[in-house]
């Protein structure tokens, strides 16, 4: 009766394998060319329904990994070469020389160029010739000293390279990788955890699902293939608890690896890269990481690690391993043969000695000899043509890469948005969801980890109404006499350069998500533009809610003109100025990698264009090389707008009778002598000039200002066009600033 079970158990599995090979042969006979992955899925599907009559895409079903299957992945690369230039140490001139030393001395640090170099820059080999292979339900860990070559080896692998600067060939089942595949069906674990501090476990790998898993996947099933991973990596009592970082107290060391590590393979990618996960954990948490990645293999993935130093746990648990010396393999192969490798090198490994640790020793100890690592190199290349000699087999595999990502969708790898369209071109799409469900997910995990953290936005709001309340309470109920007017001018233009100077803290926003971001967009979790659209949407509401705590806090304490009405421009102003301020600052972040040297350039940049803005020099007065500078102020614009708002009212008078001579030496005179004056400037003029009679209205203040050129309407588009610009330019700086690949 066992057996029966058991053959009833095994028989889709079998029926699934068993018609891939049919259909694949059907399709060639009736088409006369090999399938596409469209074709097949379809036709594995609809075996997969005839024989469970379950209706579930194939590609949502988790994987068995107790299910006996071929091994259907290798990834080979072949003779990989990296070189960049680095600067070139330079001599000194003879009178420079410290006494003793040599002309060789110097001839061996300025060297003779070699070809392709200069007498300024020399060529530095970070890979050379390095081969070797990783195959499915396996771990290949890269191991070497500190700068051997380890990351890089990893990042040529994960096509973190720019294209023409590796030489050699890697492959998977013999078909070269295109990059846009390699993104789709593989993850890049980064060796810093770079997590969003105020989510859950759970929320920061639904967040990962919802990006990353096809969009013809249910909630329920995304929330059920992340209640799996949870368990996968041991982490379901820590499934609620927050991240954390240096404020908020969260998940431990090696939970927070094992949470970068699950974001990266929620789609349960067939080839997982991870450089050196086990960096900076205690040897219980590093041994849990990498028992968590054998499950992943065992699932059916290629997992390529760099470790540092293994123990000897871990090294029970690694299949491959590659050991580098300054750019070149050392030794490759099972860790089962480390021994037999170095005794026939003439250095056998002492019996209680970890094999690992004894190597490393070796390859330093070499390393610092005259001749270097050459013997051991030149030997590993000896042993290797004798195993390969010796080992050689038939390939096991027969299948070709559409057919064995065919395959692995069949037995419930997370391909994310596989198609099962017969027609489909391509074998699957760059992104795993349309653009407007990318910017309801990062929009919403933006607003989640910002609700948790209400000081921030609290601080903001605060020192936005203690200016307030100090511009108030300076500027109080201001009359409409001549220094009234002066008054109303350094009010506007403080309120608007205030304005500007608090969208700063808008800087390290950014600055704190780049690499997540970066890690995020290399692998195509979302399109850079829904990013740019969806953190300009979060910040809206935030801005609308400051410019109006500053506009009641300021407009009738102040006591500006225009009523309602003018209430409500001078509420849109200032909220358009927080919006191009806040646009400017997001850009200048995408531009500028430090935090300090960010606010360095905001500060100086934003004084500049106070000083241009027309309140401390009118545009006419402005020397025609610096006028440019005038039309790119930020400020110049809803400070003229403001103005306008408060004296266009040309029934409104600022200046009557003997007013005239308060902004003049005559000020202090008395006023019946201010009066005989103006009588008898009034004679002179022959018009009648009395104490009442309006010498200056608002009008006349815009022209003095130099306040000719544009509307109030004209100056609040032209601001909010500022900050839509700056958007653009944001969106710019990610697309050309955020490459992931070596140069």
């Amino acid at each position: 009766m066992s057996s029966n079970n058991n053959h009833q158990r095994n028989s889709p599995s079998q029926y699934f394998q068993h018609s891939l090979e049919l259909i694949a042969g059907e399709l060639s006979t009736a088409t006369g060319a090999s399938p596409t992955l469209g074709q097949l899925l379809k036709h594995v599907g609809d075996a997969r329904k005839e024989a469970t009559g379950d209706e579930t895409p194939v590609h949502e079903v988790l994987v068995d990994v107790t299910e006996p299957r071929p091994i259907p992945f290798v990834l080979s690369f072949n003779n990989l070469t990296y070189s960049v230039k680095v600067p070139r140490k330079m001599a000194l001139p003879g009178f420079f020389r410290r006494r003793g030393g040599s002309a060789a001395a110097d001839a061996a640090i300025v060297g003779n160029p070699l070809a392709g170099d200069s007498y300024f820059t020399r060529t530095k080999t970070l890979l050379n010739d390095i081969s070797g292979e990783a195959r499915d339900g396996e771990i290949l860990a890269v191991l070497g000293a500190s700068g051997s070559g380890k990351s890089t080896l990893i990042d040529a692998l994960a096509n973190r390279i720019a294209k023409g600067s590796l030489k050699g060939n890697i492959t998977l089942n013999g078909e070269a990788l295109e990059s846009r595949m390699l993104k789709v069906i593989s993850a890049y674990v980064m060796q810093d955890d770079l997590l969003f501090p105020m989510l859950t476990v759970e929320e920061t790998l639904m967040f990962a699902a919802e990006f990353r898993l096809p969009r013809t996947l249910s909630k329920s099933k995304k929330k059920m293939r992340v209640q799996a991973l949870i368990d996968q990596l041991g982490l379901r009592n820590a499934a609620k608890t927050v991240i954390g970082d240096e404020g908020h107290r969260g998940v431990s060391g090696g939970e927070r690896r094992r949470v970068s590590i699950g974001i990266d393979i929620i789609h349960d990618p067939i080839i997982l890269f991870l450089d050196e996960p086990t960096s900076g954990l205690d040897s219980t948490s590093a041994f849990m990481v990498v028992k968590v990645l054998q499950r992943i293999a065992q699932s059916g993935s290629i997992v390529v690690m760099s470790v540092h130093q293994p123990s000897y746990r871990i090294l029970g648990l690694l299949d491959r391993l590659i050991f580098l010396s300054r750019g070149q393999t050392v030794y490759s192969g099972s860790p089962t043969t480390l021994p037999l490798y170095f005794s026939e090198f003439g250095y056998p490994i002492p019996e209680n000695e970890n094999k690992t640790e004894f190597a490393l020793d070796l390859i330093r100890e070499l390393e610092g000899s005259p001749g270097g690592t050459k013997s051991l190199v030149e030997f590993n290349k000896s042993w290797q043509s004798m195993k390969h000699t010796r080992d050689s087999e038939p390939d096991r595999l027969g299948l070709s890469l559409k057919e064995a990502i065919s395959a692995s969708i069949s037995r419930g790898k997370l391909v994310p948005g596989a198609t099962n369209d017969v027609n489909s071109t391509s074998m699957v799409p760059t992104f795993a969801n349309p653009f407007w469900k990318e910017m309801v997910v990062l929009s919403n995990r933006s607003i989640l980890n910002s609700r948790r953290m209400p000081e921030l936005f609290g601080i903001r709001l605060a020192a936005v109404l203690v200016t307030g309340f100090i511009l108030a309470t300076v500027f109080w109920q201001l009359d409409n006499s001549p220094k009234g007017v002066q008054e109303r001018l350094g009010f506007f233009a403080f309120a608007m350069s205030t304005t500007y100077y608090t969208c700063a803290d808008a800087l390290p926003v950014f600055l704190q998500e780049r690499y997540i971001f970066m890690r995020e967009t290399a692998y195509n979790a979302y399109r850079r533009l829904s990013y740019v659209i969806s953190n300009a949407l979060v910040t809206l509401p935030g801005l609308i809610l400051l410019s109006f705590a500053f506009s009641m806090t300021t407009f009738w304490a102040v006591g500006l003109d225009g009523g309602l009405s003018g209430f409500l421009f001078y509420f849109l102003i200032m909220f358009a100025s927080f919006w191009s301020g806040s646009s400017f600052v997001t850009f200048l972040s995408g531009v500028v990698p430090h935090v300090m040297l960010g606010y360095t350039i905001v500060v100086a940049i934003l004084a500049y264009f106070l000083l241009f803005s027309g309140f401390f020099i009118n545009r006419d007065r402005i020397p025609g090389y610096w006028l440019w500078f005038h039309y790119l102020s930020l400020v110049k614009y809803p400070y003229e707008a403001v103005l306008q708002n408060e004296f266009e009212n040309p029934a409104k008078c600022f200046v009557r009778g003997i007013q005239i001579f308060d902004n003049s030496p005559l000020g202090a005179v008395p006023p019946a002598m201010k009066v005989r004056l103006l009588q008898s400037l009034s004679n002179t003029l022959g018009m009648r000039i009395t104490s009442s009679t309006c010498m200056t209205t608002g009008l006349d203040i815009l022209k003095q200002e130099g306040i000719t050129d544009l509307s109030k309407w004209n100056c609040l588009l032209i601001t909010v066009a500022w900050g839509f610009l700056f958007r653009i330019l944001f969106y710019f700086s990610l697309l050309l600033g955020s490459k992931n690949k070596r140069s």
